[in-house]
């Protein structure tokens, strides 16, 4: 079962910078593929959770939120018809949040922030630890993501949806690359 790893608030603003690209090759023994440079990673070989956050814990130059998801959960998330309504345009950006935890609380969705006057983030939906939505690109949308914590009362960390769309190419091919069982 491959898992997935998402660094929250690293390479942001100058802030918590490291290289993706050496912890990746530091956890080659694991089969890992770095996806950009927001701190997510393709783990392919098997590991448990525990052990793999220990692992990316210990490499990191500072104390990092670490969300691990199981990599069907990700390819499961393209099976979701949550943007079928949304524009696409270069101004609107689709993403999604990951929850570090069950949620304390849930608002009521969809909902836009700010909740008068032309909108910059609408939430769309939630399915399980996923929540999905679009912003528009301004200077402002940084806040309103970082409420997003606060809405549902745990620690989240937010993707593009090309960063899922990779992450689930990188998952599909690792399943292509491995031996069908009749053929050994």
């Amino acid at each position: 079962m491959a898992l997935v790893v998402f660094l929250r608030g690293v390479n942001v603003g100058g802030h918590r910078t490291f290289r993706p690209t050496t912890l990746a090759e530091q956890l080659t023994h694991l089969d890992a593929v770095n996806i950009g440079a927001a701190g997510t990673f393709v783990i392919r070989r098997p590991i448990t959770r525990a052990h793999l956050r220990a692992e990316v814990a210990r490499r990191l130059p500072f104390a990092a939120e670490i969300v691990i998801c199981e990599g069907r959960e990700m390819v499961g998330l393209l099976s979701k018809n949550c943007f079928a309504d949304q524009p696409v345009r270069p101004d609107i950006v689709r993403f999604v949040s990951i929850l570090s935890k069950r949620p304390r609380s849930a608002p009521s969705l969809p909902m836009s922030l700010p909740s008068t006057g032309e909108w910059l983030l609408r939430i769309l939906a939630r399915e399980g630890r996923f929540v999905f939505g679009v912003y528009r690109r301004h200077v402002k949308v940084v806040g309103y993501l970082g409420k997003i914590d606060q809405l549902f009362g745990v620690p989240v960390t937010t993707r593009n949806w090309n960063t899922i769309n990779a992450i689930a190419k990188v998952l599909g091919d690792a399943a292509t690359d491995r031996p069908d069982e009749g053929q050994r």
